[in-house]
């Protein structure tokens, strides 16, 4: 988008040096060069005449068009210089050789079809490259550019609001292909989801919407002289998307079905494709269900031998699967479709009788004679007539008799039934079959739309996709031609209004010095067809409300003399027959008056639909249950709903919906009648781009401000870049709304802004100039450049990052000390925790202590007592030798590992031999009280197990304490006699622990 600040002014002027810009247009008439110089805030014209102008101008589009090497590299035709349908068509030629097929024409996409696949210009790879891209615009054009405009509009740069895709062009130009792009597109980008659960629903959802496609054309469009997939019908696709811009449904709406090419296809054209679908690819099974051979031929079926890559019926049924439409629901509707099919080969001969009963069913006796053509059904086509009855299921003898009596109402009470001429049988089956077809098809519709639309709490915005049928031009052309081309004069003055119209007469109201632009305004051409008071649809009307015999030669004189005076009305003297020409904006169509005003009225037979009602297929039942409620209602304002009231109607609720959301306009162009792969035809592709009116497109575009933005609106989204009391005032919607001398200069502070933060390299103009052409100020609104405006948005990002540093600065400080006032409060709360424990320990250690303080203190009392009982009575034995006086009073243990001995106090001996279990001593005690203690001790040992002892007293049977040890006492020791008494939480492993070491300690 670099280039983007360069290309307006200098593609039709050049920069004065008056502190101004100069923009130039053309009269080619006159000669004369108009110079629209911008000074200050607006615009000023001066008319130059030049006698050598037209030489002058032709050597400047001399000059442009030799370097042909160069003009496939236009992308955007604002950038040629001259602007002419000339220079605008070699670029498009140009690059249509190249194999580039989209150009930018301004604000509006132009795109010319190749008629071949191009795979690489719309795969995911690159859906994501457009919707990744800081600045899609950047890129070269493409539909996934406009895609991705209206996309982030809607996520709200300015104003969010909702967007609108208008795809237009003839028929053949690429429009439904076009169309299916943008919605592959948007389910492609607003498909992405974190939450599992909400992807799978938003997959679901692509995937119906995208399998809506393949149903509705199938069932809506058809193979015609211009395009192999036309669209038989209008639809304007609604995207809905939730506040994330996910998409969470979607609904369609249609528009004037061609419900005739069910009974009536014109030379070389055929019928819906779902009826050749069902032919070709029908398995034996169905076929035989359907009553059809392989071998069977349809009247209303002319070119099945032409093969479409579109006849694909396992494309349509598996997207019916998939769209929630059961196999028993699908075999119903394809039965039906059977047999419209076979009621076309049904028809009627005459044959000739003197006279004919008309019948009453209240009266079984003639009601009149009159002489009549009784009509019969040949016995070859008997079968067809059955097969009929069968499919639809129904008696065939009412169908029959529905399809050649009339009822005739004569009275309250009585109803004749009258034979119907062979024409009226042939009205009445084709009234049948497009009656059927068009409420299978709005059951279709609805059903699609309660698969795929979203309640209206879940979505706030959307995305609207539009595809009309293109304009038609055939050799007989009637209504179904009429509405078409009035829908899409109605879509050219939509364009015209919002862009070409508009946008002028909005820069002079804001004070800017403009000079008009002309342009082919096609509003007389809408007065004709629909104008007030009198029109072509009104005069329609009126002629299908008197309820009479029409009559073409009465209508097309009543249109000579009520509508004479409109320009765009003509006929031609010659023709016998009845007809009218309009001129619209694509050229000129004939319209034959023959057929109109019945077409307008559409009636249904009474019978048809009571036959319809009484059939046995639940779909048809469903299908025309209320039928009599809509008849009644429509009946009873006393009022005839024709097919161009309702389609009136319907396209007044669509241009509503346009006109309340932001558009986006895209031109397809049909670059050859014949549809040949890559072959550009200069006649075809200059008569549609002076139909669509690009060339004016791009003269406003070049010289004037597409973005426009309230002053309001611009404080509240940019003014936070100089952050003053006015624009805080904005941000909480308390500021002023419409007072210029308090907005204005606040905006020109940011403008200065921005502009001074974005320093602009433009050698051949100085800043001033530069700036000027870049941003204008109005009375109520700022006119910006896209390039303005990016580097508005560019300031705005940069101002948000700053403040959300500071932001996040602020929360991290205040985190931090949150969380450290968090540690400190949980180190307190750890160590109040932890002190707590470990007194609760050392209590509980203190009562431990103090019960086996107190359970030894009664044992040795206990001990004691037992030896002074036994002293008592003891017998006097041989005193021990005397040792040594320290051990005399307290004793000795002598240990193999132990140089010198150890003194013990009496009972502790396991604790004193803890440290080495497995070892064998030599123990000498002295005192008859120690030797007793040590006795008691070492008894408790026999009861434990884990000690084994060898005294001598025992080997000599001494049995009694009473004998003292003559030798030393040799045990083994494993661990200490007190079981659990080393447990403690000391990490030593290998001495005397626990309980027994502070005892240890205390005794030795």
């Amino acid at each position: 988008m670099a280039s983007v600040k360069k290309k307006l002014w200098e593609n039709n002027g050049t920069f004065s040096s008056n502190d101004g810009i100069r923009a130039s247009s053309l009269n080619f008439e006159k000669g004369q060069r108009t110079i629209h110089l911008q000074k200050g805030n607006g615009f000023k014209r001066k008319t130059q005449t030049h006698p050598s102008f037209n030489d002058s101008f032709e050597g400047e589009l001399q000059a442009f068009l030799i370097d042909e090497d160069a003009l496939h590299t236009y992308d955007d035709l604002t950038k040629v210089n001259p602007v002419t349908p000339t220079t605008v068509l070699k670029c498009l030629q140009a690059r249509y050789r190249a194999k580039v097929f989209y150009t930018q024409a301004g604000c509006t996409l132009v795109a010319l079809n190749p008629f071949q696949p191009v795979p690489h210009l719309y795969t995911l790879d690159v859906m994501r490259e457009y919707h990744c891209a800081p600045q899609p615009q950047e890129f070269k054009p493409h539909i996934f550019v406009a895609a991705e405009e209206a996309y982030r509009n809607v996520q709200g740069q300015v104003e969010p609001a909702n967007q609108s895709l208008v795809v237009s062009g003839e028929s053949g130009a690429g429009k439904t292909w076009t169309s299916r792009c943008l919605m592959k597109y948007y389910a492609t980008v607003a498909a992405s989801s974190s939450s599992q659960k909400c992807q799978d629903t938003v997959e679901r959802i692509e995937k119906r919407v995208l399998d809506s496609n393949p149903i509705m054309e199938a069932f809506g469009n058809a193979c015609t002289l211009r395009n192999h997939n036309s669209s038989r019908f209008g639809k304007y696709i609604q995207l809905q998307l939730n506040r994330s811009q996910l998409l969470v449904g979607a609904s369609i709406q249609t528009y004037l079905l061609e419900k005739t090419r069910v009974a009536f296809q014109a030379a070389n054209e055929r019928n819906f494709h779902i009826f050749y679908q069902m032919v070709k690819g029908a398995t034996e099974e169905q076929r035989h269900k359907w009553r059809m051979s392989c071998d069977q031929w349809f009247n209303w079926l002319p070119n099945a031998d032409k093969t479409l890559e579109e006849d694909c019926f396992e494309e349509t049924t598996d997207a019916m699967t998939n769209m929630g439409i059961t196999k028993e629901k699908q075999e119903q509707i394809f039965h039906i479709l059977a047999g419209l099919l076979h009621l076309g080969n049904v028809s009627f001969c005459p044959r000739r009788m003197n006279r004919n009963h008309v019948t009453s069913r209240s009266n079984p006796k003639p009601a009149a004679v009159v002489y009549l053509c009784l009509l019969f059904l040949p016995a070859a086509l008997s079968d067809f007539l059955q097969s009929t009855a069968e499919l639809l299921q129904m008696p065939q003898e009412q169908l029959l008799s529905c399809l050649r009596l009339r009822a005739l109402k004569a009275g309250k009470q009585s109803v004749l039934l009258k034979p119907c001429s062979l024409a009226e049988c042939t009205v009445r089956r084709d009234c049948l079959a497009k009656v059927i077809y068009a409420h299978v098809f709005d059951w279709l519709v609805a059903f699609i739309n309660n698969s795929i639309c979203a309640d209206t709490s879940s979505w706030c915005n959307f995305i609207g996709v539009l595809d009309v049928y293109g304009f038609e031009c055939f050799a007989l052309n009637n209504l179904e031609q009429l509405c078409i081309n009035y829908a899409n004069e109605k879509l050219q003055q939509h364009f015209v209004a919002h862009y070409l119209k508009a946008q002028q007469e909005e820069y002079v109201s804001e004070g800017l010095e403009w000079s008009f632009i002309k342009y082919q305004d096609n509003q007389s051409c809408l007065d004709l067809i629909e104008g007030s008071p009198t029109c072509i649809f009104s005069l329609l009307n009126e002629d299908c409300r008197l309820n009479r015999a029409s009559d073409a030669k009465q209508f097309k004189a009543r249109l000579e003399k009520e509508l004479s005076d409109n320009a765009c009305l003509s006929w031609d003297k010659f023709s016998e027959q009845p007809h009218f020409t309009v001129s619209h904006y694509a050229g000129n169509v004939c319209y034959q008056i023959e057929g109109m005003m019945e077409k307008n009225k559409d009636p249904v037979p009474v019978e048809l639909i009571h036959m319809l009602q009484e059939s046995q297929d639940p779909l048809l039942q469903g299908l025309f249950a209320h039928h009599d409620m809509e008849m009644n209602s429509s009946r009873g304002h006393g009022k005839v709903v024709t097919v161009v009231s309702k389609f009136k109607n319907s396209l007044e609720s669509l241009m509503k919906i346009l006109h309340s959301t932001t558009p986006h306009y895209t031109r397809c162009i049909k670059p050859n009648p014949e549809c040949q792969p890559l072959t550009f035809k200069k006649e075809e592709v200059i008569v549609q781009l002076q139909a669509c009116g690009i060339v004016e497109t791009i003269n406003i575009s070049a010289a004037g401000f597409p973005i426009r933005i309230p002053y309001p609106s611009f404080l509240q989204r940019y003014g936070l870049i100089v952050n003053s009391r006015m624009c805080r005032q904005s941000l909480n919607g308390n500021g002023p709304e419409t007072d210029k001398d308090i907005l204005s200069p606040t905006v020109a502070d940011v403008l200065s802004v921005v502009l001074r933060s974005h320093p602009l390299e433009t050698p051949s103009a100085s800043e001033t100039e530069t700036h000027s052409s870049l941003v204008h100020c109005g009375k109520t609104k700022v006119f910006l450049t896209h390039y303005m405006l990016e580097l508005l948005e560019s300031q705005r990002d940069r101002v948000r990052s700053q403040r959300a540093f500071c932001i996040q600065c602020c929360w991290r400080r205040h985190y931090r000390r949150k969380q450290e006032a968090r540690r400190r409060a949980i180190i307190r709360i750890q160590a109040a925790v932890r002190a707590w424990l470990i007194r609760r320990e050392v209590l509980q250690w203190h009562e431990a202590a103090n019960l086996i303080q107190k359970t030894w203190r009664k044992w040795r009392t206990a001990m004691e007592t037992l030896a002074e009982t036994e002293l008592d009575d003891a017998v006097d034995v041989k005193e021990a030798p005397v040792y040594d006086s320290a051990v005399r009073e307290s004793g000795s243990v002598q240990l193999s590992t132990c140089p010198e001995p150890v003194t013990v106090r009496a009972w502790p001996l396991g604790l004193a031999l803890a440290s080495a279990p497995s070892i064998t001593v030599a123990m000498t005690a002295s005192g008859f009280q120690k030797v007793m203690s040590l006795m008691a001790c070492l008894k408790l040992s026999f009861r434990s197990g884990d000690y084994k002892v060898e005294t001598n007293q025992f080997e000599q049977g001494v049995a009694s304490i009473r004998a003292q040890p003559q030798e030393s006492i040799k045990l083994h020791l494993q661990r200490s006699p007190l079981l659990y008494a080393d447990i403690c939480p000391g990490s030593k492993g290998d001495g005397v622990t626990g309980f027994n070491q502070i005892l240890l300690e205390n005794i030795i």
